[in-house]
Protein backbone atom coordinates (compact mmCIF):
# COMPACT_ATOMS: atom_id res chain seq x y z
CA UNK A 1 0.00 0.00 0.00
CA UNK A 2 2.83 2.70 1.07
CA UNK A 3 4.40 1.53 -2.45
CA UNK A 4 1.63 2.09 -4.56
CA UNK A 5 0.71 5.62 -2.43
CA UNK A 6 4.19 6.77 -3.38
CA UNK A 7 4.18 5.40 -6.93
CA UNK A 8 0.99 8.04 -7.37
CA UNK A 9 2.40 10.75 -5.96
CA UNK A 10 5.52 10.29 -8.03
CA UNK A 11 3.11 10.74 -11.24
CA UNK A 12 1.43 13.72 -9.69
CA UNK A 13 3.58 15.91 -8.93
CA UNK A 14 6.70 16.74 -11.13
CA UNK A 15 9.80 16.17 -8.76
CA UNK A 16 10.47 13.06 -6.94
CA UNK A 17 8.71 12.08 -3.90
CA UNK A 18 10.35 12.24 -0.82
CA UNK A 19 10.87 9.38 1.51
CA UNK A 20 8.09 10.35 4.16
CA UNK A 21 6.52 7.11 4.46
CA UNK A 22 10.18 5.57 5.30
CA UNK A 23 10.46 8.07 8.34
CA UNK A 24 6.76 7.84 8.73
CA UNK A 25 7.14 4.24 9.50
CA UNK A 26 9.35 4.39 12.06
CA UNK A 27 7.49 6.16 15.18
CA UNK A 28 4.69 3.41 13.86
CA UNK A 29 6.97 0.60 14.26
CA UNK A 30 8.28 1.53 17.67
CA UNK A 31 4.80 2.54 18.69
CA UNK A 32 3.61 -0.61 18.05
CA UNK A 33 6.51 -2.58 20.03
CA UNK A 34 5.81 -0.22 22.49
CA UNK A 35 2.34 -1.62 23.02
CA UNK A 36 3.20 -4.89 22.69
CA UNK A 37 5.59 -4.41 25.35
CA UNK A 38 2.66 -3.01 27.87
CA UNK A 39 0.90 -5.73 26.26
CA UNK A 40 3.09 -8.05 27.94
CA UNK A 41 3.91 -5.96 31.28
CA UNK A 42 -0.30 -6.57 31.77
CA UNK A 43 -0.54 -10.34 30.86
CA UNK A 44 2.03 -10.97 33.70
CA UNK A 45 0.41 -8.74 36.16
CA UNK A 46 -2.80 -10.21 35.34
CA UNK A 47 -1.93 -13.72 35.33
CA UNK A 48 -0.27 -13.28 39.00
CA UNK A 49 -3.61 -11.84 40.11
CA UNK A 50 -5.34 -15.00 38.92
CA UNK A 51 -5.35 -17.09 42.35
CA UNK A 52 -4.39 -14.97 45.11
CA UNK A 53 -7.84 -14.70 45.97
CA UNK A 54 -8.23 -18.21 46.19
CA UNK A 55 -5.57 -19.76 47.80
CA UNK A 56 -5.16 -16.04 49.99
CA UNK A 57 -8.08 -17.30 51.85
CA UNK A 58 -7.05 -20.83 52.06
CA UNK A 59 -3.93 -19.64 54.27
CA UNK A 60 -6.50 -18.03 56.58
CA UNK A 61 -9.45 -20.23 56.03
CA UNK A 62 -9.67 -20.59 60.17
CA UNK A 63 -9.58 -17.30 60.73
CA UNK A 64 -12.14 -16.61 58.73
CA UNK A 65 -14.36 -19.39 59.92
CA UNK A 66 -13.72 -18.03 63.36
CA UNK A 67 -14.41 -14.18 62.62
CA UNK A 68 -18.03 -15.09 60.67
CA UNK A 69 -19.11 -17.97 62.30
CA UNK A 70 -19.03 -20.11 59.37
CA UNK A 71 -19.84 -23.41 59.89
CA UNK A 72 -17.40 -26.24 58.80
CA UNK A 73 -20.00 -27.41 55.93
CA UNK A 74 -20.25 -23.71 54.57
CA UNK A 75 -16.46 -23.72 54.66
CA UNK A 76 -16.51 -26.65 53.17
CA UNK A 77 -19.02 -25.71 50.41
CA UNK A 78 -16.37 -22.42 49.86
CA UNK A 79 -13.97 -24.33 48.40
CA UNK A 80 -15.91 -25.30 45.68
CA UNK A 81 -16.96 -21.96 44.93
CA UNK A 82 -14.45 -21.36 42.34
CA UNK A 83 -14.61 -23.86 40.06
CA UNK A 84 -18.38 -22.68 40.38
CA UNK A 85 -17.90 -19.29 39.48
CA UNK A 86 -15.30 -20.00 36.54
CA UNK A 87 -17.70 -22.43 35.02
CA UNK A 88 -20.91 -20.06 34.78
CA UNK A 89 -19.01 -16.41 34.61
CA UNK A 90 -16.38 -18.10 32.23
CA UNK A 91 -19.32 -18.29 29.32
CA UNK A 92 -19.47 -14.72 29.20
CA UNK A 93 -16.31 -13.56 27.92
CA UNK A 94 -16.41 -14.11 24.47
CA UNK A 95 -19.49 -12.40 24.23
CA UNK A 96 -18.25 -9.50 26.09
CA UNK A 97 -15.62 -9.27 24.44
CA UNK A 98 -16.76 -8.83 20.67
CA UNK A 99 -19.24 -6.20 22.12
CA UNK A 100 -16.39 -4.57 24.34
CA UNK A 101 -13.00 -5.62 23.26
CA UNK A 102 -10.82 -8.38 25.23
CA UNK A 103 -8.56 -5.57 26.54
CA UNK A 104 -11.48 -3.40 28.08
CA UNK A 105 -12.83 -6.84 29.53
CA UNK A 106 -10.02 -7.77 31.29
CA UNK A 107 -9.24 -4.53 32.50
CA UNK A 108 -12.74 -4.67 33.97
CA UNK A 109 -12.02 -8.08 35.40
CA UNK A 110 -8.78 -6.96 37.25
CA UNK A 111 -10.78 -4.19 38.61
CA UNK A 112 -13.78 -6.53 39.75
CA UNK A 113 -11.19 -8.83 41.36
CA UNK A 114 -9.69 -5.23 43.09
CA UNK A 115 -13.32 -4.49 44.47
CA UNK A 116 -14.35 -7.92 45.25
CA UNK A 117 -10.69 -8.46 47.66
CA UNK A 118 -11.05 -4.72 49.19
CA UNK A 119 -14.96 -5.74 50.25
CA UNK A 120 -15.50 -9.09 50.86
CA UNK A 121 -12.71 -8.78 54.47
CA UNK A 122 -15.05 -6.55 55.48
CA UNK A 123 -18.36 -7.18 54.43
CA UNK A 124 -19.27 -8.07 58.42
CA UNK A 125 -21.45 -11.35 57.22
CA UNK A 126 -21.24 -14.60 55.80
CA UNK A 127 -23.66 -13.54 52.62
CA UNK A 128 -21.48 -10.49 52.14
CA UNK A 129 -18.38 -12.46 52.16
CA UNK A 130 -19.06 -14.60 49.64
CA UNK A 131 -20.67 -12.14 47.35
CA UNK A 132 -17.48 -10.15 47.35
CA UNK A 133 -15.48 -13.47 46.79
CA UNK A 134 -18.16 -14.20 43.92
CA UNK A 135 -17.17 -10.64 42.20
CA UNK A 136 -13.27 -11.53 42.22
CA UNK A 137 -13.66 -14.68 40.87
CA UNK A 138 -16.02 -13.23 38.11
CA UNK A 139 -13.15 -11.14 37.00
CA UNK A 140 -10.56 -13.86 37.38
CA UNK A 141 -13.24 -15.86 35.01
CA UNK A 142 -13.53 -13.98 32.09
CA UNK A 143 -9.52 -13.01 32.66
CA UNK A 144 -9.01 -16.57 32.38
CA UNK A 145 -10.54 -17.42 29.19
CA UNK A 146 -9.60 -14.14 27.50
CA UNK A 147 -5.85 -15.01 27.94
CA UNK A 148 -5.42 -17.39 25.15
CA UNK A 149 -7.01 -15.34 22.83
CA UNK A 150 -5.17 -11.79 23.70
CA UNK A 151 -1.79 -14.38 23.09
CA UNK A 152 -3.53 -15.96 20.09
CA UNK A 153 -4.31 -12.63 18.18
CA UNK A 154 -1.13 -10.42 19.64
CA UNK A 155 1.68 -12.98 19.60
CA UNK A 156 0.70 -15.59 16.99
CA UNK A 157 4.00 -16.48 16.53
CA UNK A 158 5.10 -16.95 20.29
CA UNK A 159 2.07 -18.78 21.08
CA UNK A 160 4.71 -21.12 23.07
CA UNK A 161 6.59 -18.43 24.61
CA UNK A 162 3.70 -16.43 25.82
CA UNK A 163 1.44 -18.73 27.20
CA UNK A 164 4.68 -19.84 29.28
CA UNK A 165 4.85 -16.69 30.44
CA UNK A 166 1.99 -15.98 31.48
CA UNK A 167 1.37 -19.49 33.36
CA UNK A 168 4.66 -18.95 34.98
CA UNK A 169 3.37 -15.66 36.82
CA UNK A 170 0.31 -17.46 37.19
CA UNK A 171 1.75 -19.83 39.09
CA UNK A 172 4.31 -17.45 40.71
CA UNK A 173 1.27 -15.92 42.29
CA UNK A 174 -0.63 -19.07 43.20
CA UNK A 175 2.45 -19.84 45.08
CA UNK A 176 3.13 -16.38 46.25
CA UNK A 177 -0.10 -15.78 47.96
CA UNK A 178 -0.29 -19.39 49.72
CA UNK A 179 3.29 -18.75 51.00
CA UNK A 180 3.09 -15.05 52.09
CA UNK A 181 -0.45 -14.86 53.24
CA UNK A 182 0.13 -15.93 57.01
CA UNK A 183 3.45 -13.69 57.45
CA UNK A 184 2.13 -10.71 55.86
CA UNK A 185 -1.48 -10.74 58.24
CA UNK A 186 1.29 -11.46 60.88
CA UNK A 187 3.06 -8.13 60.25
CA UNK A 188 0.09 -6.26 59.55
CA UNK A 189 -1.06 -6.92 63.59
CA UNK A 190 -2.43 -10.71 62.70
CA UNK A 191 -6.01 -9.28 61.51
CA UNK A 192 -7.08 -11.58 58.82
CA UNK A 193 -8.91 -8.89 57.62
CA UNK A 194 -5.89 -6.53 56.01
CA UNK A 195 -3.91 -9.87 55.50
CA UNK A 196 -6.78 -10.52 52.79
CA UNK A 197 -7.49 -7.08 51.85
CA UNK A 198 -3.55 -6.20 50.97
CA UNK A 199 -3.94 -8.55 47.69
CA UNK A 200 -6.25 -5.85 46.26
CA UNK A 201 -2.84 -3.75 46.04
CA UNK A 202 -1.47 -5.91 43.22
CA UNK A 203 -4.61 -5.82 41.42
CA UNK A 204 -5.56 -2.23 41.34
CA UNK A 205 -1.70 -2.11 39.86
CA UNK A 206 -2.86 -4.73 37.20
CA UNK A 207 -5.79 -2.30 36.41
CA UNK A 208 -3.46 0.34 35.46
CA UNK A 209 -1.52 -1.81 33.19
CA UNK A 210 -4.66 -2.69 31.48
CA UNK A 211 -6.42 0.90 30.66
CA UNK A 212 -4.24 1.25 27.87
CA UNK A 213 -5.71 -1.40 26.27
CA UNK A 214 -9.43 -0.48 26.85
CA UNK A 215 -9.66 1.73 23.39
CA UNK A 216 -8.08 -1.41 21.62
CA UNK A 217 -10.44 -2.91 19.97
CA UNK A 218 -8.68 -4.17 16.82
CA UNK A 219 -8.48 -8.25 17.03
CA UNK A 220 -5.08 -8.02 15.99
CA UNK A 221 -1.83 -5.99 14.98
CA UNK A 222 -2.20 -6.28 11.16
CA UNK A 223 -4.70 -6.78 9.10
CA UNK A 224 -3.76 -9.82 7.48
CA UNK A 225 -4.36 -11.46 11.55
CA UNK A 226 -7.40 -8.96 11.32
CA UNK A 227 -8.78 -11.06 8.15
CA UNK A 228 -7.80 -14.63 9.91
CA UNK A 229 -9.80 -13.72 13.00
CA UNK A 230 -13.53 -14.69 12.29
CA UNK A 231 -14.08 -18.06 12.60
CA UNK A 232 -16.31 -19.48 9.99
CA UNK A 233 -19.66 -18.33 9.73
CA UNK A 234 -22.39 -20.63 11.78
CA UNK A 235 -19.53 -22.82 13.71
CA UNK A 236 -20.64 -24.50 16.63
CA UNK A 237 -17.55 -25.74 19.04
CA UNK A 238 -19.21 -28.40 20.38
CA UNK A 239 -19.21 -30.26 17.13
CA UNK A 240 -15.64 -30.82 17.65
CA UNK A 241 -14.17 -34.20 18.85
CA UNK A 242 -11.23 -32.10 19.79
CA UNK A 243 -13.15 -29.36 21.71
CA UNK A 244 -14.58 -32.26 24.21
CA UNK A 245 -11.30 -33.97 24.63
CA UNK A 246 -9.48 -30.42 25.54
CA UNK A 247 -12.38 -29.92 27.54
CA UNK A 248 -12.42 -33.14 29.70
CA UNK A 249 -8.47 -32.74 29.77
CA UNK A 250 -9.05 -29.47 31.34
CA UNK A 251 -11.51 -30.57 33.71
CA UNK A 252 -9.71 -33.57 35.28
CA UNK A 253 -6.68 -32.12 35.22
CA UNK A 254 -8.09 -29.49 37.17
CA UNK A 255 -9.90 -31.65 39.98
CA UNK A 256 -6.49 -33.30 40.20
CA UNK A 257 -5.14 -29.75 41.18
CA UNK A 258 -7.87 -28.45 43.69
CA UNK A 259 -7.47 -32.09 45.31
CA UNK A 260 -4.00 -31.99 45.83
CA UNK A 261 -4.02 -28.02 46.97
CA UNK A 262 -7.02 -29.28 49.24
CA UNK A 263 -5.81 -32.46 50.59
CA UNK A 264 -2.16 -33.43 50.38
CA UNK A 265 -1.00 -31.21 53.55
CA UNK A 266 -3.70 -33.21 55.28
CA UNK A 267 -2.00 -36.85 53.68
CA UNK A 268 1.08 -36.21 55.03
CA UNK A 269 -0.15 -34.96 58.77
CA UNK A 270 -1.69 -38.04 58.87
CA UNK A 271 1.07 -40.18 57.80
CA UNK A 272 3.09 -38.46 60.76
CA UNK A 273 4.85 -35.61 59.26
CA UNK A 274 4.80 -32.69 60.82
CA UNK A 275 2.60 -29.85 60.46
CA UNK A 276 5.18 -26.75 58.98
CA UNK A 277 6.60 -29.76 57.26
CA UNK A 278 3.61 -30.67 55.27
CA UNK A 279 3.23 -27.15 54.29
CA UNK A 280 6.67 -26.97 53.07
CA UNK A 281 6.13 -29.93 50.94
CA UNK A 282 2.79 -28.39 49.86
CA UNK A 283 4.59 -25.75 48.25
CA UNK A 284 7.41 -28.13 46.74
CA UNK A 285 3.91 -29.04 44.78
CA UNK A 286 2.97 -25.69 44.07
CA UNK A 287 6.84 -23.92 43.09
CA UNK A 288 7.46 -26.83 40.91
CA UNK A 289 4.63 -25.11 38.75
CA UNK A 290 6.83 -21.99 38.61
CA UNK A 291 9.45 -23.23 35.69
CA UNK A 292 8.28 -26.11 34.22
CA UNK A 293 5.08 -23.48 33.44
CA UNK A 294 7.41 -21.49 31.27
CA UNK A 295 9.23 -25.07 29.63
CA UNK A 296 6.11 -27.33 28.73
CA UNK A 297 4.27 -24.76 27.03
CA UNK A 298 7.32 -23.98 24.47
CA UNK A 299 8.64 -27.39 24.07
CA UNK A 300 4.44 -28.24 23.52
CA UNK A 301 4.31 -25.36 20.81
CA UNK A 302 7.46 -26.98 18.69
CA UNK A 303 6.01 -30.49 18.54
CA UNK A 304 2.98 -31.45 16.46
CA UNK A 305 1.41 -33.96 18.54
CA UNK A 306 1.24 -33.21 22.57
CA UNK A 307 0.20 -36.77 23.34
CA UNK A 308 4.27 -38.00 24.72
CA UNK A 309 4.22 -34.38 27.29
CA UNK A 310 0.59 -35.71 28.19
CA UNK A 311 1.65 -39.10 28.84
CA UNK A 312 4.93 -37.89 30.66
CA UNK A 313 2.85 -35.42 32.79
CA UNK A 314 0.57 -39.07 33.35
CA UNK A 315 2.80 -41.08 34.76
CA UNK A 316 4.48 -38.83 37.34
CA UNK A 317 0.89 -38.43 38.59
CA UNK A 318 0.55 -42.06 38.81
CA UNK A 319 3.81 -42.77 40.40
CA UNK A 320 3.46 -39.89 42.82
CA UNK A 321 -0.18 -41.19 43.82
CA UNK A 322 1.25 -44.64 44.36
CA UNK A 323 4.13 -42.92 46.25
CA UNK A 324 1.93 -41.23 49.05
CA UNK A 325 -0.10 -44.95 49.34
CA UNK A 326 3.08 -47.02 49.70
CA UNK A 327 5.66 -44.78 51.45
CA UNK A 328 3.49 -41.05 52.34
CA UNK A 329 6.31 -40.26 54.80
CA UNK A 330 9.31 -42.12 53.46
CA UNK A 331 9.29 -40.51 49.94
CA UNK A 332 7.67 -36.96 51.05
CA UNK A 333 9.79 -35.08 48.47
CA UNK A 334 10.04 -37.49 45.79
CA UNK A 335 6.14 -37.75 45.39
CA UNK A 336 5.93 -34.12 46.50
CA UNK A 337 7.74 -33.32 43.02
CA UNK A 338 6.60 -35.66 41.16
CA UNK A 339 2.67 -34.39 41.76
CA UNK A 340 4.28 -30.81 41.18
CA UNK A 341 5.55 -32.08 37.51
CA UNK A 342 1.78 -33.42 37.17
CA UNK A 343 0.39 -30.70 37.94
CA UNK A 344 1.41 -28.50 34.75
CA UNK A 345 -1.07 -30.10 32.53
CA UNK A 346 -2.80 -27.10 33.22
CA UNK A 347 -0.39 -24.99 31.56
CA UNK A 348 0.03 -27.65 28.84
CA UNK A 349 -4.08 -27.67 28.27
CA UNK A 350 -3.59 -23.75 27.90
CA UNK A 351 -1.26 -24.06 25.28
CA UNK A 352 -3.32 -26.57 23.59
CA UNK A 353 -6.06 -24.05 23.62
CA UNK A 354 -4.18 -21.48 21.22
CA UNK A 355 -3.08 -24.46 19.20
CA UNK A 356 -6.22 -26.06 18.48
CA UNK A 357 -7.85 -23.25 17.13
CA UNK A 358 -7.01 -21.42 13.43
CA UNK A 359 -8.40 -18.34 14.16
CA UNK A 360 -9.09 -15.80 16.78
CA UNK A 361 -12.69 -16.17 17.65
CA UNK A 362 -12.27 -19.74 17.24
CA UNK A 363 -9.96 -19.46 20.33
CA UNK A 364 -12.17 -17.34 22.33
CA UNK A 365 -15.10 -20.28 21.65
CA UNK A 366 -12.69 -23.07 22.62
CA UNK A 367 -11.22 -21.32 25.31
CA UNK A 368 -14.60 -20.72 27.03
CA UNK A 369 -16.25 -23.92 26.33
CA UNK A 370 -12.82 -25.88 27.35
CA UNK A 371 -12.85 -23.97 31.04
CA UNK A 372 -16.21 -23.66 31.63
CA UNK A 373 -16.79 -27.40 30.97
CA UNK A 374 -13.93 -28.39 32.83
CA UNK A 375 -14.64 -26.47 35.74
CA UNK A 376 -18.08 -28.07 36.14
CA UNK A 377 -16.34 -31.24 35.64
CA UNK A 378 -13.82 -30.72 38.69
CA UNK A 379 -16.13 -29.67 41.16
CA UNK A 380 -17.21 -32.67 43.08
CA UNK A 381 -13.55 -34.06 43.22
CA UNK A 382 -12.41 -32.80 46.18
CA UNK A 383 -16.17 -32.86 47.96
CA UNK A 384 -15.90 -36.72 47.08
CA UNK A 385 -12.17 -37.29 48.17
CA UNK A 386 -13.58 -35.73 51.63
CA UNK A 387 -16.53 -37.96 51.50
CA UNK A 388 -14.17 -40.93 50.97
CA UNK A 389 -11.94 -39.92 53.66
CA UNK A 390 -14.39 -39.35 56.25
CA UNK A 391 -15.85 -42.71 55.52
CA UNK A 392 -13.29 -44.91 55.22
CA UNK A 393 -11.20 -43.63 57.64
CA UNK A 394 -7.80 -43.81 55.55
CA UNK A 395 -6.02 -42.26 52.57
CA UNK A 396 -6.25 -45.69 50.53
CA UNK A 397 -9.81 -44.97 48.48
CA UNK A 398 -9.12 -41.40 47.94
CA UNK A 399 -5.98 -42.12 46.80
CA UNK A 400 -7.53 -45.08 44.53
CA UNK A 401 -9.26 -42.34 43.26
CA UNK A 402 -6.97 -39.62 42.03
CA UNK A 403 -4.91 -42.64 40.28
CA UNK A 404 -8.35 -43.80 38.63
CA UNK A 405 -8.93 -40.24 37.28
CA UNK A 406 -5.43 -39.80 36.09
CA UNK A 407 -6.13 -42.62 32.86
CA UNK A 408 -9.07 -40.81 31.75
CA UNK A 409 -7.12 -37.58 32.21
CA UNK A 410 -3.88 -39.01 30.30
CA UNK A 411 -6.67 -40.66 27.41
CA UNK A 412 -8.49 -37.69 26.41
CA UNK A 413 -5.31 -35.48 26.84
CA UNK A 414 -3.50 -37.27 24.20
CA UNK A 415 -6.92 -37.24 22.06
CA UNK A 416 -6.34 -33.13 22.43
CA UNK A 417 -3.07 -32.93 21.13
CA UNK A 418 -3.36 -33.84 18.30
CA UNK A 419 -2.85 -31.92 15.09
CA UNK A 420 -5.87 -30.37 14.55
CA UNK A 421 -8.25 -27.65 14.42
CA UNK A 422 -11.79 -26.93 16.00
CA UNK A 423 -12.93 -25.16 12.96
CA UNK A 424 -11.95 -27.50 10.32
CA UNK A 425 -13.79 -30.30 12.58
CA UNK A 426 -16.81 -28.40 13.42
CA UNK A 427 -17.33 -27.57 9.67
CA UNK A 428 -16.88 -30.96 9.13
CA UNK A 429 -19.74 -31.94 10.81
Amino acid sequence: MMGLMASEETRTTPSPAPPAPAVDEAPRTDTRAWAQRLLVVGIVLAAFNLRPAITSLGALLEEVRDGLGMSGSLAGLLTSVPPLCFAVFGVTAPRLARRFGPGAVVCAGMAAITAGLLIRPYAGSTPGFLAASALALMGIAVSNVLMPVIVKRWFPDRVGSMTGLYSMALALGTSTAAAITVPVTDALGGGWQPGLAVWAVLAAVAVLAWLPQVRRREAAPDARATARAEAPAGMRVTRSRTAWALAVFFGLQATAAYITMGWMAQIFRDAGVAASTAGLLLAVTMVMGVPLAFVIPRVAARLPHQGPIVLALGVCGLAGYAGLYLAPAGGAWAWAVLLGVANCAFPLALTMVGMRARTGAGVAQLSAFAQSTGYLISIPGPLLVGVLYQHSGGWGLPLALMAALMVPQTVVGVLAGRDRTVEDEAAAR
